[in-house]
């Protein structure tokens, strides 16, 4: 064995992996490549290509390649949990989960069966060791970092867990990706969700749970115009919609009945006085020490930092942005301080306020 340990690579075909394993078998590392493949019957599958350029890479790499079939896990764990929040109206973040349950929990786990020390991904983000805990940092890279996505990672999982290219900007990986020789050194990044590749959220809503046109109502319950499905949006949400009159002025949806499969929309994004949002957070996952006070909080991936107060409460956690926001029920809600990401919950409630 390597001195530096056993790692298992999980392999996805793309550049950011194919580096990673090439720096971990460069810094002394025993490395294996891992293919996860995922298939879902009626959706995109892409694993064929990508299994044979992970197999290219490790070839080239002189490395062992492994498959692993977690179609299943992903199926119940990830996709149909996500299609029954958003059934429900909510907005949850499936590439999260994703995280949490396959790449960081069946992928872990069953290479901690096969003897491995240490699973290695191609996030970009970075971890390090503090008093025997370990922290989750931001990516290098503020364009590409992925830490928002990590936040569900359990500690124990993410101590074993490397992040090769989290110290590098995305230029910087592509041309490792050269140096190295690597056979997939010029392969485009992969866009959409995760394993299901390209393909919206709307598309799989359309495919999954048939949305009906609804009315969209104005403040005095008055139609107004015609929507695509009232669990295709989200409050706030100012696209994807369209009014019997247009008055030229932008119009924000400020709330939504799935029962009755109607949205409310306003000129005004929010009511007059609002300047604070509560939130209720649950499923909450810190990472290192955490404590009540000011952290900086996002909902949606790169999104700019908001100012928050964090508190622990005897019946769970709540947030207040300093900032009037409408943050969707069932999404991600992920703190900063500085570098570190702390970890954070999924929404449960959210409220304007004064």
């Amino acid at each position: 064995m390597a001195a530096k340990g056993k790692v298992f690579v999980g392999l996805s075909g793309g550049v950011d992996s194919a580096v990673s394993a090439a720096l971990l078998k460069e810094q002394g590392y025993d490395v294996t490549g891992v293919f996860i493949r995922i298939a879902i019957p009626g959706y995109p599958c892409t694993a064929g290509e990508d299994k044979i350029d992970a197999q290219r890479v490790t070839a080239h790499l002189r490395i062992p390649f492994i498959e692993i079939d977690l179609s299943k896990e992903y199926t119940e764990e990830v996709f149909k949990a996500s299609i029954e929040e958003f059934r429900k109206g909510k907005t949850p973040n499936p590439d999260t989960l994703c995280n949490e349950k396959i790449k960081f929990g069946s992928f872990y786990n069953f290479a901690k069966s096969k003897g491995a020390d240490f699973i290695a991904t191609g996030h970009y983000a970075r971890s390090s060791i503090e008093n025997g805990r370990v922290l989750l940092l931001k990516g290098i890279d503020e364009e590409k970092d992925q830490s928002y996505f990590l936040w569900m990672v359990p500690e124990a999982a993410l101590k074993d867990s490397l992040f090769p290219v989290g110290h590098l900007k995305k230029p910087q990986v592509r041309e490792l990706a050269k140096k190295f020789g690597l056979p997939n050194a010029k392969r485009k990044d992969s866009q959409g969700l995760c394993f299901l590749g390209d393909i919206s959220i709307n598309d799989m809503l359309e495919r999954e749970l048939s949305p009906k046109l609804g009315n969209i109502l104005n403040e005095q319950g008055e139609i107004i115009g015609t929507h695509t499905g009232a669990m295709k949006y989200t409050l706030g949400q100012r696209h994807g919609f369209e009014l019997s009159q247009q008055t030229g002025e932008a119009h924000y949806i400020i709330g939504k009945n799935i029962e009755k499969n109607t949205i409310t929309a306003s000129t005004s994004p929010f009511p007059s006085g609002v300047s604070s949002t509560r939130i209720s957070l649950s499923h909450s996952n810190w990472i290192g020490e955490v404590r009540t006070g000011a952290y900086l909080a996002r909902y949606r991936y790169r999104q700019a930092l908001i100012s928050a107060e964090l508190s622990f409460l005897n019946n769970g956690v709540d947030i207040v942005l300093n900032e009037p926001h409408y943050a969707p029920i069932g999404q991600s809600l992920v703190l900063y301080e500085n570098e570190r990401c702390l970890g954070g919950g999924v929404i449960g409630a959210s409220k304007l306020t004064d």
